[in-house]
């Protein structure tokens, strides 16, 4: 999991915004001896560190170490561990796989692809999944991703602040149903058990303190929902279910906007 500092937006915004658009500005004349590295390099060895170990142990040093040189020499490349997070981000939107929006497919089957993208790039970066977006990374990674998912939206009459919020609200949902599935697999390895044998392991104490009579809802729902999950929670049942709400809401948002009387001028 991502430490509290751990989170986007608070390094130098100069450096950063210079750091994320270097490949379209400009590049002065470098005077003294050839670098050893690249920001390039840099970053994708921090993904990469990030992608087995997570964000907690991603340190300057621990990235030195693996590309074999003193911490100091990373200065050089990036100011620090804040700016270094934001490149890793849109490192990975520029590079994440998008699905092409088909122009005779509907809108909801061009935003169910845009949540399935995100799950996928959550899935394969989980310290993305965890790391909080206080503020946007206006790379181009960024602006890419932005730009290819409110098209998604195209033909369902919402204007462009709505617009930006329904794709607000549908990445949120997606990211935190990213965050719960880390959690019961981070659960399940630090007991060994899955979810089934813990809830197996424990029924004989629950059965002593429990009583039925006084929780008969709770009871009779959550043995249902068990018993269809083998557990507590099922991860791709609370993405499928929660997508199939969100895309409902978003529909009746669109079919009251085809409604709507249109402006009056003057």
């Amino acid at each position: 999991m991502a430490k509290a500092k751990d989170r986007t937006g608070v390094g130098d915004p100069a450096r950063t915004l210079e750091l994320l658009w270097r490949e379209a500005a400009p590049k002065p004349p470098r005077r003294g001896p050839k670098q050893q590295l690249s920001v390039d390099t840099v970053v994708r060895t921090a993904i990469e560190l990030a992608d087995r170990q997570g964000l907690d142990t991603l340190t300057m040093r621990a990235i030195a170490q693996e590309l074999g040189v003193t911490p100091m020499t990373l200065y050089t490349y990036v100011p620090g561990k804040a700016e270094l997070l934001d490149l890793m981000l849109d490192t990975v939107y520029q590079q994440m796989p998008r699905t092409e929006h088909a122009p005779d497919a509907s809108w909801r089957t061009r935003v169910t692809a845009v949540a399935h993208d995100n799950r996928d790039l959550l899935r394969q970066h989980p310290w993305a999944a965890t790391l909080p977006l206080t503020r946007p990374v206006l790379g181009p990674g960024h602006m890419a991703k932005y730009e290819h998912e409110l098209c998604a939206f195209d033909g369902t009459g919402l204007d462009d602040v709505e617009r930006d919020a329904a794709l607000t609200h549908l990445l949120a949902f997606v990211q935190a149903t990213v965050r719960s599935a880390l959690d019961t697999q981070a659960a399940e390895r630090d007991s060994a058990m899955s979810d089934e044998q813990w809830w197996a392991a424990n029924a004989p104490l629950l059965a002593r303190v429990f009583d039925p009579a006084r929780y008969p809802l709770a009871t009779r729902v959550g043995s249902a929902a068990g018993a269809a999950h083998q557990g507590a929670y099922d991860p791709d049942h609370a993405y499928a279910f929660g997508l199939r709400c969100t895309l409902d809401g978003f529909a009746a948002l669109v079919d009251e906007r085809s409604t709507r009387p249109p402006a009056q001028d003057g």
